[in-house]
């Protein structure tokens, strides 16, 4: 078994955590097993009507389950890649993900050919935007992957060629439009998250990644502004997420780092995971972190900072292991992260796991000073400076 390392500040205050149990429960069954892709699991939770979505791509086709929170009532769902002028298109989908926005939810589909967005249940496609294609094959493949809303109006896709292109979102109706085209990177774009944690004082609400593992921030409007870009060493980021002005990037190397996102400043950097990383997701009102990995393990963390300062800290508080799973999507249900779903490659179900007392945590308390090394499944101190 693999065992999780956290490095942080090198100067700290004394800290606190516990251990947050989370068990499994009844899988939920989809009519196709998911691909082996980053990010391979979105969650939308509808409130007023008790009910949960998810979505899992296969191949060209993606699964969507409409399920009731009691857990009597599924309702499957299945859509197609599609392109003009063909009647069932072969093109591999590398991406879906549900988007929300203040007026309105969509489903975002991305594939080989193009971007298409769907109503929230998938019911009806509402816009289709088709990639520039070469007309003769080329070594690069063209694909569109990394989806996120943005502000009150945007939808962001990332692209093979290492744009992002940014579509203006009306409140109602199909009148979707391309607004501006961002082209600071140069390699493949692999995810892009939104300030998720509702805070009007962050200036940074835009992040993108890509293959060789570069991120920008960004600050939306109705002309993009670049504030900073964070190298990547040629180590692919595989997923990222930002919150409260803080960007946290899972990457191939299994590690998990955590920067600032104006200034480019690395807050700490965790040993998660023994192989490359799938998928992360941040649970914005409890500040707990998920991460997934080929190693089939997932693992919860907890991020937290101290505005005086301006100190952000990370701890591990669960492992869950799904046994010879390479696992590609991991999401919490709800934003405090009392549940989270997973999934993995060639596995036909989508796993819940809620925690034991929603709101409580369990364990043993520890206390480590900033100057430590910390084996962190059983809050073990490893080696002091």
């Amino acid at each position: 078994m693999q065992r999780p390392f956290l490095s942080g500040p090198k100067q700290g205050e004394l800290r606190c955590f516990k251990d947050t149990m989370y068990h499994k429960e009844k899988s939920i069954q989809i009519k196709n097993s998911a691909s082996a892709l980053y990010n391979n699991l979105s969650v939308l939770r509808i409130a007023p009507r008790r009910l949960t979505y998810f979505t899992v791509v296969h191949a060209n086709v993606v699964n969507t389950v409409s399920a009731s929170w009691d857990g009597l009532n599924y309702s499957h769902r299945q859509l197609q890649s599609k392109e003009p002028n063909v009647a069932t298109s072969t093109s591999l989908i590398m991406q879906a993900a549900f988007c929300v926005l203040p007026s309105r939810d969509l489903l975002v589909v991305s594939s080989q050919k193009g971007i298409q967005m769907y109503e929230s249940d998938g019911s009806i496609m509402v816009y289709w935007h088709a990639l520039d294609t070469p007309e003769a094959p080329t070594a690069q493949a063209v694909f569109a992957r990394g989806i996120s809303a943005v502000s009150d109006n945007y939808i962001c896709v990332g692209v093979s060629s290492g744009a992002v292109l940014v579509f203006d979102i009306p409140s109602k109706g199909s009148n979707i439009t391309l607004s501006e085209v961002l082209e600071e990177h140069k390699e493949a774009i692999t995810d892009i998250a939104s300030e998720c944690s509702g805070s009007q004082e962050c200036l940074a609400n835009l992040v993108t990644a890509d293959d060789g593992g570069n991120m920008c921030v960004w600050k939306s409007g109705e002309e993009f502004q670049l504030l900073n870009k964070i190298p990547g060493f040629d180590i692919t980021c595989s997923s990222v997420k930002l919150w409260k002005g803080t960007v946290l990037a899972g990457y191939g190397t299994g590690q998990i780092r955590l920067y600032e996102a104006v200034t480019g400043i690395l807050h700490a950097e965790v040993n998660a995971h023994a192989r490359w990383i799938y998928s992360l997701d941040i649970a914005p009102f409890s500040g707990l972190l998920l991460s997934a990995a080929e190693d089939s393990f997932v693992r919860v963390w907890h991020v937290s900072m101290t505005p005086e300062t301006n100190n952000v800290e990370i701890a591990h508080l669960h492992n869950e292991c799904v046994t010879d799973t390479q696992i590609c999507g991991a999401k919490f249900c709800d934003g405090d992260g009392y549940a989270f779903a997973v999934t993995g490659y060639d596995l036909s179900e989508i796993i819940r796991l809620p925690s034991d007392e929603p709101g409580h945590s369990n364990g043993k308390w520890a206390a480590v000073t900033g100057q430590t090394w910390l084996r962190t499944d059983n809050i073990e101190l490893l080696e002091k400076y």
